[in-house]
């Protein structure tokens, strides 16, 4: 009996180069692509992933296994395509980040910082905070689920052997930063107004009183309403945001 294994390096180039465009968007991805995760836990991921997909987009990939150089190219854009997907997914979160930031100005707290487990550096620690509440929530109402979609919907939005156009890259990365900073600077916005309105207050106390030293009132006091003030607001914050990260992912997989 004679079995006739011709097709699998045809096989095997395809398998590469959709590992190549999942595996670029996983390791670029909040949470699963942090230092802090298993690098075989990633690779486990993103094989598995690419398994699952690759029965589904075989036949989008026409490969000639003898032409080194056209295989060549098609994997640059497979990893060209992953990392828009990750760079966007990522610039998501960033909006907690300028959340964060602000609010620990206004509250006092901007010269405390921690090490970020997402970011694998120095941040505000309410910054880090929010981030990781952020990926928790995510993943809580099974919103990752859009994560996979938007890998499986990429193939309708950038056909493979396609190079992303780059005026429309860039007006996403343009628009995901912008969108980012908006929804960062409207998470933070009650806190804007609590900064306003308590160093006003303390202006005018410390006319009225000169004789007090503001500072070692203020801050521990500033603090103190400030977290009050948080523990208020946060779940309003965490819904704001869950729906402005649904509306990016839902635009990376519009028929997820």
């Amino acid at each position: 009996m004679r079995i006739d294994v011709s097709f699998l390096p045809a096989l095997a180039a395809a398998f590469l180069l959709v590992f190549a465009r999942i595996g670029t968007m996983l390791m670029l991805l909040p949470a699963l692509g942090e230092q802090s995760v298993s690098a075989r836990l990633r690779l486990t991921f993103a094989l598995v992933l690419a398994a699952v997909l690759l029965p589904l987009h075989r036949d989008a990939y026409h490969i000639d296994p003898a032409a080194l150089g056209p295989a060549v190219v098609m994997l640059v854009e497979e990893i060209l395509v992953g990392a828009v997907l990750g760079i966007t997914a990522r610039l998501t979160i960033s909006a907690l980040e300028v959340a964060g930031s602000v609010i620990a100005q206004q509250l006092g707290l901007g010269f405390v910082t921690a090490v970020d487990p997402t970011q694998d550096e120095q941040g505000a620690i309410l910054g880090n905070f929010l981030s990781m509440l952020g990926v928790t929530l995510i993943f809580a109402t099974n919103m990752h689920h859009l994560v996979i979609a938007a890998l499986n919907d990429s193939y309708v939005l950038f056909a493979p052997g396609e190079v992303p156009a780059a005026g429309d890259v860039a007006a996403l990365v343009t628009r995901t930063v912008s969108g980012a900073f908006r929804i960062g600077i409207q998470l933070s916005a009650p806190f804007l107004v609590f900064g306003l309105v308590f160093n006003v207050g303390l202006g005018v106390l410390s006319r009225l009183m000169p004789q007090m030293q503001v500072f070692f009132v203020a801050l521990p006091l500033s603090i103190l309403i400030g977290l009050m003030v948080m523990a208020l607001v946060l779940g309003a914050m965490m819904g704001l945001f869950l729906d402005y990260a649904g509306g990016v992912l839902q635009a990376l997989a519009p028929h997820g």
